[in-house]
């Protein structure tokens, strides 16, 4: 691009070499830039610690992985001693592996999930910078880093994440292999790479790993009618690898338990799919608001997104006719149409689209026209200028006073975010009016950044009573290891984790159906059951609601208080000290 074509797209003018000196560059890149990587990286890890685990995934992964780990059973997933064959074992295993080397602990169960936002963002710079330049991979890595679906789901513990990070590693691989200056040496190794990133996501989170890659190449292939693309794919030794990595696992859990194959397959990959049987029900259009809100800061690059998938002609002067950004488009929008077709819905379902949609938003960011930047700042610094005039009424938002309170709370959070976001637009245009539009379009993003920063670390002030963090001292004192805690009518996801210590389910086993139905002594199955067992038993401790709890005593059962809050009751069978106040 000549110097009067960076001027009318927007970017910085030119500058002679006596007037500017080149800046000192490490790794191709400035001393600003990796001072302001180096702090993002820093500021991404240092908030793990920062708040308390979240029902129900955030819990439940750091259970099953903290009882791998005592257990020393790699093999068979178990939560709350049962067996849980939901979901396969790699996010368990790298998070016992996290408490291995650094303890268990509320970082440690979130520090793999993290480091795989840091790798799907890099996967999508990589391939970003091999087509597309330098400029083009820096904004892809802002618009990612600053993308609220995608820094969200890299600071939960959820599995989510880390089938989107592997995924992201297939698409960006195979890009880079795609190339028209790739060796058949070179194209071979980006190829395996990405049929590593797909044995992972099948390691993951199952089947989705290999159909939804699959799924893309069949419509890029049908779209571009580019069925060449099929013999650079390297299949023989790419599925040769893909078995290698990933039938171990399921042979050694498929021959330890034969229920394995069926629970796991079919009720989880096809009856989830095609039915409600997980009650996860929503209508077709659900996604669309998820990504609304999700891709908001970025969402004025749409048009020019449609347009740098739309136009893209083939590679000149090769005879691949790849279409990169096709591509890229094709991956965003099949992901995005799959799963609303699915009978199964949930938010977190839309994060293996968001790198490929960051690609496409840098492409259109570095073609986008400087008075329709101006226009799209002008209309966030509004919206952001309306939600800091808005936060003092969030304490409206709550149909109690309690929640009214916690709403109260978190108004001051979304105040100093959203006023950090409306800084970053302010800078943007300021920037820009002084010709540093380039400059601008990062601060906007760092803006964002770290408002999602400020808005997370508030969500404490919900995550905290949620937990049930508070009443863990009071219980501690009376629970031994050898004690029962038995859940009555109730699977609580966090209170396990921080006590060390597994429910024996009651009544209602909840997600915890299969692995009650293998292993049914592992539980009570009715209250009668529970009753006796309460009454002759050995001393132990019962995990309930409030109005569990009244019920069961105006039954005439012995309780005695051990803890409570506004969610939950815990009580002993044996006489105990007063409850402490949580």
């Amino acid at each position: 691009m000549n110097d009067h074509a960076r001027i009318a797209a927007g970017h910085e003018g030119p500058r002679s070499h006596a007037s500017a000196p080149a800046a000192p560059r490490v790794l191709g890149l400035s001393v600003g830039a990796l001072v302001l990587i180096a702090l993002g990286v820093l500021l991404w890890f240092l908030t793990l610690d920062a708040r308390h685990l979240l029902a129900s995934d955030e819990g439940r992964y750091a259970e099953i992985a903290r009882e791998m780990l005592v257990s020393g059973d790699w093999i068979t997933p178990r939560y709350n001693d049962v067996l849980y064959f939901e979901k396969p074992p790699l996010h368990m295993w790298m998070t016992a592996l996290s408490y291995e080397l650094f303890g268990v602990g509320e970082w440690q169960t979130r520090l793999w999930g993290a480091c795989c936002g840091l790798i799907g963002l890099g996967a999508m710079v990589l391939a970003a910078r091999r087509w597309w330049g330098s400029r083009v991979a820096a904004w892809t890595g802002l618009i990612l880093a600053a993308t609220p679906n995608w820094y969200l789901g890299g600071h939960f513990n959820s599995l989510d994440i880390s089938v989107s990070a592997a995924l992201a590693v297939t698409l960006a691989a195979t890009l880079i292999a795609q190339h028209p200056q790739a060796g058949v040496p070179a194209r071979r190794r980006w190829m395996l790479l990405a049929w590593t990133g797909m044995a992972a996501a099948v390691l993951a989170k199952g089947l989705i790993g290999l159909a939804l890659p699959g799924l893309v190449l069949v419509v890029y292939s049908v779209a571009t009618r580019d069925w060449r693309l099929w013999a650079r794919l390297h299949l023989l030794p790419g599925v040769a690898l893909f078995l290698v990595l990933v039938v171990p696992w399921f042979w050694a859990i498929g021959t330890r338990h034969p229920e394995f194959n069926h629970f796991f397959f079919i009720h989880e990959h096809l009856q989830r799919y095609t039915s409600t049987v997980h009650r996860r029900d929503a209508p077709p259009w659900y996604f669309v608001p998820q990504f609304l809100a999700g891709f908001l800061p970025w969402l004025g690059l749409i048009p020019g997104m449609w347009r740098a998938a739309r136009d893209e002609r083939a590679t000149p002067g090769t005879p691949v006719p790849f279409r990169p950004a096709r591509l890229v488009g094709i991956w965003a929008v099949a992901i995005f149409l799959f799963f609303s077709a699915s009978s199964s819905k949930l938010p977190g379902y839309l994060l293996p689209v968001m790198p490929a949609v960051a690609l496409l938003a840098a492409i259109a960011l570095e073609r986008l026209p400087s008075r329709s930047w101006a226009r799209w700042m002008w209309t966030m610094l509004a919206l952001f200028a309306l939600v800091a005039v808005l936060s003092p009424f969030a304490g409206k938002l709550g149909k109690a006073p309690g929640p009214r309170a916690l709403f109260a709370a978190y108004g001051h959070w979304v105040l100093a975010a959203s006023l950090l976001m409306a800084l970053g637009a302010a800078a943007a245009l300021w920037l820009r009016r002084v010709g540093r539009e380039g400059t601008g379009r990062v601060a906007y993003a760092v803006g964002i950044y770290l408002g999602l920063t400020v808005a997370l670390l508030g969500h404490e002030t919900f995550g905290r009573p949620a937990s049930g963090v508070d009443l863990v001292p009071a219980i501690e004192r009376v629970l031994r290891p050898d004690m029962p805690l038995y859940g009555v009518k109730r699977l609580d996801h966090t209170l396990p984790f921080y006590l060390r210590h597994p429910l024996t389910m009651v009544a209602e086993p909840d997600e915890l159906e299969f692995g009650v139905g293998q292993e049914p002594r592992r539980w009570l199955p009715t209250m009668a059951a529970f009753d006796e067992r309460w009454r002759t038993g050995p001393r132990a401790l019962a995990l309930m609601t409030p109005e569990t709890r009244d019920e069961l005593k105006a039954a005439g059962l012995p309780m005695w208080p051990v803890a409570e809050d506004a969610r939950r009751v815990v009580v002993a069978n044996f006489p105990t000290a007063p409850a402490a106040a949580p």
